[in-house]
């Protein structure tokens, strides 16, 4: 990846943002781990995601415009997140970066990006859930 571009700008900015949380949503909501930690109505979820990862990958900072600073661990507090979870999380993203069809280089990227954060969300052990 060049330096001089953001990782948002070297996956394809805002149509490639977009794939990727449409694509990776369904893939959360079908998954037995993860599908009961979300909201029935899923369009809200997909558009903080849209709004959160655009400005984590480096675009424009859609979401502290909206909604303040992120605060994503605290965000998460009220959930359930296992090791276990963090992982089905990473998998179902790894799927979507497949499916949307971003380059290898760019998938492992963004999975490198995503995973300190996943892991860091862990609020709950395996044996507590």
């Amino acid at each position: 990846m060049n330096r001089n571009i953001s990782l948002y700008e070297a996956i394809g900015g805002s149509e490639t943002v977009r794939l990727l949380v449409e694509s990776f949503y369904p893939k959360v909501q079908a998954h037995p781990l993860l599908g009961p930690l979300f909201p029935q109505n899923i369009d809200p979820v997909i558009e903080k995601q849209y709004l959160f990862l655009t400005q984590f990958f480096g675009g424009p900072s859609l979401f502290s415009d909206q909604y303040g600073h992120p605060m994503m661990r605290a965000r998460h507090l009220p959930f359930p997140i296992t090791p276990e979870r963090a992982e089905a999380w990473l998998d179902c993203m790894r799927r979507a970066l497949q499916e949307v069809g971003l380059d290898e280089q760019l998938q492992a990227i963004v999975l490198d990006r995503l995973s300190g954060p996943a892991h860091h969300f862990v609020n709950t052990s395996e044996e507590e859930t």
